[in-house]
C-alpha cells in the first residue's frame, strides 16, 4: 500500500484533506543534484541507465517532497524505438537528422517490440519503485501522437511547427498513417509501464495548441482518446494539452481521470468548460516561481481557493524552468501542504 495516496485519491475524485501537489519536470535541471549527473552522462544515456533514471526520479522526492514522483525519461524514446533517429543537441534540443516528409518515409516507421526497444524504461520503473518504497505514487508518461509527429516531421523544436502542419494538410493519408503507428506504439508502451509498476500515466500534448479547434479534433484528440480508452481500463490517465483550453469540454467526456490546465486558462473557466465533473491539474505559471516566497505561497493558496480542494491536483501550468531556485520550488510544495492549516 502506498503511504501517501493523496494523488491517487484525487484522481478518483474522492474528498481529500488538501489537494496533492507535484511539478511537471520536477526530476530535472533546476536541481544541483541533477546537474551533477548531467555533467557525467549525456541525455539519452541518463534515460537508458535504469539506476541513473531512478536516482533522478527520486531526487525531488527527497529534496522538495511532492506527493507523487514522475519517472525520468523523455517523450522521444518512442520515436527512437520506432526507428526514427532522434538526438539531443546542445543549445538546440531535440534533433531528427532524417525527418519524415513522405508516405514512403512513413512506411519505414515500425511499431516496435516494446520489450526489445524500451525494456530499459521498465527496468528503471522497477528500480524506482524499490527506491520509493511505497512512499508516494509513480507516474509514467508519453507524448501525444500529434506532439511526437511534430518532432518527427519538423526535425527539431519550433515556435509554430509549420512544416509538421503542412505535412498533415498536404499529405493527410501519410500523416494519419504515422499518427496511428505512434498511437499503437504508445498504447503498448504505456501498458508495459503499468505492468512494470507505475500508478498512473500522463499524456503530454505539448504542441496541441498549435492546431485550430477543428484540426485538433482530427490530428490530435482522435488519437489521444484511443490511448485514454485503452489505458483507462488498467490505470488512471491524465491528459495535459498545452494551449488546448478549447478542447476541455470534449476531453471531460472521455475516460480520462484528470485534465491538465495551463496558466492561460483560469480555474473558473476550466471548471466551467469541464462541467465541474472531472479532476483538474495545474496551473501555476512556471515563471511565477521567480516571485518572492511569500508571494508564491499567497498565490498558491488563492489558486487552491479558486479550483477548490477536491477534484484538484496542484501543479504548474507547464514544466519547471531550469533557473528556478530550489527554495522557491520547495515553497510551492510547502504552500500546498500548509493549505487549510
Amino acid at each position: 500500500m502506498i503511504k501517501n495516496d493523496l494523488f491517487l485519491r484525487a484522481l478518483k475524485g474522492e474528498s481529500v484533506e488538501r489537494p496533492p501537489v507535484w511539478m511537471m519536470r520536477q526530476a530535472g535541471r533546476y536541481l544541483p543534484e541533477f546537474r551533477a549527473l548531467r555533467d557525467k552522462y549525456d541525455f539519452f544515456t541518463r534515460c537508458r541507465m535504469p539506476e541513473i533514471a531512478a536516482e533522478i526520479t527520486v531526487q525531488p522526492i527527497r529534496i522538495v517532497k511532492p506527493d507523487a514522483a514522475i519517472l525520468f525519461s523523455d517523450i522521444l524514446v518512442i520515436p527512437q524505438a520506432m526507428g526514427i533517429d532522434v538526438e539531443m543537441r546542445e543549445n538546440i534540443g531535440p534533433w531528427v537528422p532524417n525527418p519524415i516528409r513522405s508516405a514512403k518515409d512513413v512506411e519505414q516507421v515500425i511499431v516496435p517490440n516494446i520489450e526489445e526497444t524500451l525494456g530499459y524504461v521498465m527496468d528503471a520503473i522497477k528500480v524506482t519503485k524499490e527506491m520509493l518504497n511505497d512512499e508516494v505514487p509513480l507516474i509514467g508518461f508519453a507524448g501525444s501522437p500529434w506532439t511526437i509527429l511534430c518532432y518527427a516531421v519538423e526535425g527539431k523544436g519550433s515556435k509554430s511547427f509549420d512544416t509538421a502542419k503542412g505535412f498533415c494538410f498536404s499529405q493527410p493519408e501519410a500523416a494519419h498513417a504515422l499518427l496511428q503507428k505512434i498511437t499503437d506504439t504508445t498504447i503498448l508502451y504505456l501498458k508495459e509501464k503499468v505492468k512494470a509498476g507505475v500508478n498512473a500515466v500522463q499524456i503530454f500534448d505539448s504542441w496541441g495548441g498549435m492546431l485550430s479547434p477543428v484540426d485538433y479534433q482530427t490530428f490530435s484528440w482522435y488519437y489521444i482518446n484511443q490511448i485514454v480508452e485503452a489505458l483507462s481500463e488498467v490505470t488512471p490517465v491524465i491528459v495535459f494539452g498545452k494551449g488546448c483550453w478549447f478542447a476541455l469540454g470534449e476531453m471531460a467526456q472521455s475516460k480520462a481521470s484528470a485534465l491538465g490546465v495551463d496558466w492561460t486558462c483560469s480555474a473558473k473557466n476550466a471548471r466551467l468548460f469541464t462541467g465541474n465533473k472531472i479532476t483538474l491539474q495545474g496551473n501555476f505559471d512556471p515563471s511565477r516561481l521567480m516571485s518572492p516566497i511569500p508571494t508564491i505561497k499567497k498565490m498558491v493558496h488563492e489558486m487552491i481557493d479558486e479550483f477548490g480542494k477536491d477534484q484538484y491536483i496542484v501543479n504548474l501550468g507547464h514544466g519547471i524552468l531550469p533557473h528556478i531556485p530550489v527554495d522557491h520550488a520547495k515553497a510551492f510544495i510547502e504552500a500546498v501542504k500548509e493549505y487549510g492549516q
